[in-house]
């Protein structure tokens, strides 16, 4: 991680994600039912708990809508969850989201995986995106992490942001 990056983080007060490719591997489970189930990894739903706690806002847009994953968002303690989105609709729940919350865009982390998050990632805001993300993606990002969506990426980028603002081990010392 360069310099540039880490002073970036250092400005961070809000994550926004996308779920599937970034909270999830991308994988879905088609039931008889007609429910599609996501897994999700325990160790970024910490992250986010603990980014919460901490004072952090965590935000959630994502065309995917399964009431399961809302609850998981919720346990996690997420209450700015938009999804249902259009896939070509995250700009205008982006923009809108900010604008009511009176964002600055240098405070804020997006992390997207695919070509549905590429004109909000276009914006001011810092991107972050895992590993297996989509090439456009990837060339877009100011941030790459080592982890594959699904597998870490949440919790590493909410651990490099509170490690650059001393923050990570505030819990125990």
């Amino acid at each position: 991680m360069d310099l540039s990056t880490t002073e970036r983080f250092k400005r961070i007060k809000t994550f926004i994600f996308d779920i599937d490719g970034v909270m999830t591997d991308g994988s879905v489970i088609a039931l008889e039912s007609g429910e599609q189930p996501r897994i999700f990894n325990v160790r970024d739903g910490y992250g986010i708990n603990r980014a919460i706690r901490m004072g952090y806002g965590v935000a959630i847009i994502s065309a995917q809508n399964q009431v399961g994953v809302r609850k998981r968002l919720e346990y996690l303690g997420v209450s700015d969850i938009f999804i249902g989105t259009s896939p070509d609709g995250k700009l205008p729940v982006y923009k809108k989201y900010i604008a009511e919350k009176n964002l600055n865009e240098d405070e804020i982390v997006f992390m997207g995986d695919d070509l549905p998050d590429y004109e909000v990632m276009r914006t001011g805001v810092m991107g972050a995106c895992p590993a297996d993300s989509a090439d456009e993606i990837l060339a877009l990002a100011d941030y790459i992490s080592p982890k594959t969506g699904g597998h870490g990426a949440v919790r590493d980028l909410i651990e490099q942001v509170m490690k650059a603002q001393g923050k990570w081990m505030a819990w125990f010392d």
